[in-house]
């Protein structure tokens, strides 16, 4: 099973930005993060500012695990097959202890439920991300948790502290769950772990202060980009007031997140302690202003999952449903929900023959990307970015923190909508044509790819060397 989920992760990530749908925001960051520790520097990210610190925007030093990865393998290709193996993994743990809890039938639907699940399926098509080292460090704690080994739920918890600072109140409710559940030795293994998640978030807070160019003041006005976004309530105490009780249930984007949440369990999660620890992740999501934040796309539900699947084993354990016609209706319906939910959600681009098809404008866009040299200065459209993050400097083209006068302009001025970031058509227009009164020269224009150098000649760039392998 989890063999299977791994080959449908990688292709469905790597189709995706075959076909130039991934976004410098947010992979092209994460392989300039990489790429940084692989040359034995502290990380750095063009696309989010020149020369700009990231951790002074994330503490997610667990991303120097893969380093060692990058030198033997220097391509933005390798965080999608990793993150592929690690969301993959997250089903181990949770099948082998349905399987003891309740059966070969429970293991195999659950398992099967879990990895189709849609928060999964938004995560692996959007991109990669830090959260995917989460997701097999939670189920294997969540479900040692679940079968009483305490000491290897704190164990498997405690790193999660180096994946994102938001991990440190995640870790707390594991703590405090094991405290509860535990006899005075493992009392005081949980209190500690309890206190040792969010000490890790405010320690990890004031460094990443320290990194920020702006400092802590800068790091925290960075992570509210939705403020004053509609649906926000404002600021001062109502507005906070707001935030921590209506604002929880209200626009109904969020009521729906919450109801899918629990759907594929038939809510059968809401009898399990387990739940519990998904509770700081689901409060900062629905008190946030930023609207992305409260529904069903992006990456946002991705160490979601785990714990709901794992309270969904707990719950039904808990009812003893083993062998039961209730076990085989419950999982009838997980699998019913599972299905339903599984064509409005990305996992089906895999059945789309739309996927598998290939556009005669990729071939152009390789051929116009490799005119750049590697090691240049570059800005590209969003959706050119991971495509030469690991071979240049690459910024955002029209984005005003990006590295201004590059050598190399690369724009896809026939980019689909949802990418098109941060540029209107109009405004990519009047960017081109100024780019000429600033001394930029076309290399290239076919079939919507325009590629301009900086003081270079006008048509006279050498022959396409092919695309880098």
């Amino acid at each position: 099973m989890a063999g299977a989920l791994f080959l449908a992760y990688t292709l469905l990530s790597l189709r995706i930005h075959e076909r130039l749908l991934s976004h410098s925001f947010d992979l092209g960051i994460f392989v300039q993060v990489v790429r940084s520790y692989a040359e034995g520097r502290l990380p750095v990210s063009e696309i989010k500012g020149p020369d700009f610190p990231v951790l002074g925007d994330h503490f997610s030093p667990v991303l120097a695990v893969l380093a060692p990865l990058y030198v033997l393998w220097p391509s933005v290709k390798l965080l999608l097959v990793a993150q592929a193996a690690l969301i993959a993994a997250g089903v181990l743990p949770l099948a082998f202890w349905a399987r003891r809890a309740l059966g070969s039938a429970a293991a195999a639907v659950i398992g099967t439920c879990y990895g189709l699940s849609w928060g999964i399926a938004s995560g692996v098509a959007y991109d990669f991300h830090e959260w995917a080292f989460a997701v097999p460090l939670l189920a294997f704690s969540l479900a040692a948790l679940g079968e009483g080994r305490l000491r290897a739920a704190a164990y498997w918890a405690l790193p999660l502290l180096l994946v994102k600072e938001d991990m440190g109140l995640t870790v707390a409710a594991i703590g405090l769950l094991i405290a509860w559940r535990g006899g005075p030795g493992n009392r005081r293994l949980g209190l500690l772990t309890a206190a040792a998640g969010p000490a890790a978030a405010v320690l990890a807070v004031l460094v990443l202060g320290g990194f920020h160019p702006e400092g802590l003041f800068g790091y925290i006005a960075s992570h509210n980009p939705g403020a004053g976004a509609d649906g926000g309530s404002g600021s001062g105490p109502a507005g906070l007031l707001h935030d921590v009780t209506l604002g929880l249930i209200t626009p109904q984007e969020k009521v729906t997140t919450l109801i899918l949440l629990l759907a594929p369990t038939l809510f059968v999660a809401l009898r399990s302690p387990l739940l519990l620890i998904a509770l700081p992740s689901v409060l900062w999501r629905l008190a946030s202003d930023y609207p992305a934040h409260w529904g069903t796309g992006y990456h946002y539900a991705l160490p979601l999952m785990p714990i709901v699947f794992a309270a969904f084993v707990d719950g039904l354990h808990r009812r003893g449903t083993r062998g039961t016609r209730s076990l085989y209706r419950h999982l009838a319906g997980s699998a019913a929900v599972t299905l339903l939910l599984l064509p409005h959600f990305p996992l089906w681009q895999l059945v789309d023959p739309a996927t598998w098809r290939t556009d005669p404008r990729l071939p152009v866009a390789r051929s116009v990307l490799a005119r750049i040299p590697d090691g240049a200065t570059v800005q590209a459209s969003n959706n050119l970015g991971p495509h030469l993050a690991d071979r240049t400097s690459v910024s955002v083209y029209g984005w005003g923190a990006s590295r201004p006068n590059p050598e190399w302009i690369a724009v896809d001025t026939r980019i689909v909508p949802n990418h098109r970031w941060p540029l209107t058509v109009e405004q990519e227009q009047v960017a081109l044509a100024v780019s000429g009164i600033k001394g930029y020269r076309t290399i290239a224009e076919e079939n919507g790819f325009v590629l301009l150098q900086r003081g270079g000649p006008q048509d006279s760039a050498p022959p396409p060397s092919g695309p880098r392998p």
